[in-house]
């Protein structure tokens, strides 16, 4: 097309014009079509798109396709009710985000000095836990030593100890000559969120009025602290859903703007007084969605409370999710965590922590908390995400999930009201058992890598090295459990490498590469993931042959790799010598269709295939093994092992 062909841009650039407008109706019959060949003959119209779709829990569904049809209500302007394109006018395009690390090492002199390292290296503010998880209270002062608590803001998390840890730090500023306005940070008191994690609710009343005696103080005299933070993690680990962790973050923040009001706060002073702090995780359409509605739904509380509008802006910081980390293979939580971290930012979060990705292994090194502020700043500095204010909205996919994820956080938090609040839903252990469903409904998507986890459940790798890690403090327990994401697997992997030598499965390869060599790989992959190693050996189904390899394998299991075709010809056969042979299971991969009976009676014990339970059927292979009196017992009649 030459210049002068070019069609005249005048107002919007016609993108559209010359192609044939395409309804949504001809895109289901070109899905039907695809889904047809597929083997769908039933799917048509709007059951083709439906066909796509995908639950995500929470009663949320995503679909293949969004239009301007997929309407959702208004988002308004960055730093104006109802704040779901932000807390500021500005975005975060001034400085971008708060680059926020954690240390949790209980050495005040390396604390200090990792503290030091982040803020010379582009962390602008440090969270740093004290007491019984941390650094003791009276050896405060020493880690943070050098630190301008004027400039770089302290955000402590000191669990039961917060009042104390609180004042010491008050006191510190005050030795230094500090204006009282001038510190900078938040003071961390959560005491719903400690009866979370540690399911002590005697000191509650108590803890929740010294809390609100803290905010009055903040409100006072120290305008530059927060006394309060909402915190949802112990939600989130405690296997959560984002509706969930929404519903209780807004359930908690209205329990603390009841005690705060009560106490003498005008309810904007109340508002002030508190930061929400949120998990981000790998699925990032997911996080950015709800930290979008996370700032709609406080907003309406803070709009039903009577407050001024501008009051109403939560702040918020997100932290890369516990759950999604893994302990083998970490260097991967690298890269779980940069998309986390870009999430975060992307959803409009005002502070973010990377977690180092040794973070499951112990106290991090140098290495990994370097590796983790750089995160933040390659983000930053290098692709420019803070200059864009709301970069995700006005997707329709994004602004629809931002309202689905809205109306089933507020469900949940109309709930936990109906209960008596969030204090008297943790008692009678409402939240316990609706986390527990949903950690069960992910934990089955999990077990059969529907949701797979890089390193461990998918492309395993044993020949690996952990890095060793000095032991970090115990946590609070007691209350809500904490879960990985990789738990079952590790489980697995545990039991393997605690053998004497390492289980191995003999891959029994039929016909050519061309049959075999697809669920080869598939089940070399499983077999990995409970640190089970293949032994991958092409056999004919001569019943001398398949025995002599299987002896030479050294392993106990074996494992049968063909297509179907070869299947019906020759794993009858060749289960019955492998089992002859003396192994103890024989696993067939692909599904067994019509002849599971015939393969079975041959002495095939159980199948895998894509969506199978994995940690049922790998745990199966892991058992000891069990001595079993076979003469003149038929190889077919033999019974199965545990």
């Amino acid at each position: 097309m030459t210049k002068a062909s070019m069609p005249a841009v005048d107002g919007e650039l016609p993108l559209a014009e010359g192609f044939p407008a395409v309804t949504r109706d001809h895109w289901r019959e070109l899905v039907a079509g695809v889904l047809r060949k597929a083997g769908r003959q039933d799917v048509a119209g709007a059951a083709a798109e439906e066909a796509l779709a995908t639950a995500l829990g929470d009663g949320i569904v995503t679909r293949p396709l969004y239009t301007a049809e997929d309407t959702a209500p208004g988002p308004g302007l960055p730093g104006f009710a109802p704040f779901v394109r932000g807390g500021r006018p500005e975005g975060t395009s001034v400085a971008g985000w708060d680059v926020r690390q954690f240390h949790g090492d209980p050495d005040p002199r390396r604390v200090n000095e990792a503290v030091l390292a982040d803020l010379e290296n582009g962390v602008t503010s440090v969270w740093l836990a004290v007491g019984d998880a941390g650094v003791p209270v009276a050896e405060l002062a020493t880690a943070l030593e050098g630190v301008l608590l004027d400039l770089a803001p302290v955000v402590l998390d000191a669990g039961a100890g917060f009042d104390a840890a609180a004042r010491e730090l008050l006191r510190i500023a005050d030795e230094r000559g500090l204006a009282p306005g001038a510190v900078l940070g938040v003071l961390g008191a959560d005491p719903l969120g400690l009866a979370a994690r540690g399911g002590d609710h005697a000191e509650l009343t108590t803890r929740l009025w010294a809390a609100a005696s803290l905010a009055a103080r903040c409100h006072r005299d120290h305008p530059g602290l927060r006394a309060l933070v909402v915190d949802a993690l112990p939600y989130h680990e405690a296997g959560g859903s984002p509706a969930q962790e929404l519903g209780c973050s807004l359930a908690t923040g209205v329990a603390y703007l009841r005690e705060l009001t009560r106490a003498g706060l005008p309810v904007d002073a109340a508002l002030g007084q508190l930061e929400f702090r949120y998990a981000a995780t790998t699925d990032q359409f997911l996080t950015i969605a709800k930290l979008r509605a996370a700032r709609r739904l406080w907003a309406r509380v803070a709009e039903a409370s009577g407050a001024a509008p501008a009051a109403g802006a939560q702040r918020q910081h997100a932290v890369t999710s516990r759950v999604m980390m893994t302990r083998r293979d970490p260097w991967v939580n690298m890269l779980r965590t940069t998309v986390a971290a870009l999430a975060a930012g992307a959803g409009g979060a005002d502070a973010v922590t990377v977690l180092p990705f040794d973070e499951a292994l112990g106290l991090p090194d140098a290495f990994a908390r370097r590796i983790a502020r750089n995160t933040s700043a390659i983000l930053l500095a290098e692709s420019h995400l803070g200059r864009v204010i709301d970069p995700a909205g006005g997707s329709w996919y994004v602004e629809r999930l931002t309202d689905d994820l809205a109306r089933a956080g507020w469900a949940w938090f109309q709930e936990l009201e109906r209960a008596g609040g969030q204090a008297a839903a943790l008692r009678s252990g409402l939240v316990a058992e609706r986390l527990s469903e949903e950690w069960a409904r992910r934990g089955r998507r999990l077990a059969s890598r529907r949701e797979p986890i890089t390193g461990v459940s998918e492309f395993a790798n044993l020949a690996e090295r952990l890095p060793e890690r000095d032991p970090a403090p115990a946590v609070v327990g007691g209350g809500l459990p904490r879960v990985r994401g990789d738990e079952a697997f590790e489980a697995l992997r545990a039991r393997a490498d605690a053998a004497e030598e390492r289980p191995r499965v003999f891959l029994a390869a039929l016909g050519p590469v061309a049959a075999h060599t697809a669920r080869a790989g598939f089940a070399a992959n499983l077999f990995q993931a409970a640190g089970i190693e293949p032994v991958h050996e092409p056999v004919s189904v001569a019943a001398d042959t398949v025995a002599a390899a299987f002896e030479a394998s050294g392993a106990a299991v074996a494992c049968l790799c063909s297509s179907d075709a070869l299947y019906a010809e020759q794993a009858a056969g060749v289960a019955a010598a492998l089992k002859a042979a003396g192994a103890r299971r024989v696993v067939l991969a692909g599904r067994p269709g019509e002849r599971e009976a015939e393969y079975r009676a041959a002495g095939v014990d159980t199948f895998v295939f894509v969506g199978v339970d994995a940690v049922d059927v790998l745990s199966s292979l892991l058992d000891p093994v069990v001595e079993v009196p076979v003469t003149d017992v038929p190889v077919s009649d033999a019974p199965e092992v545990a």
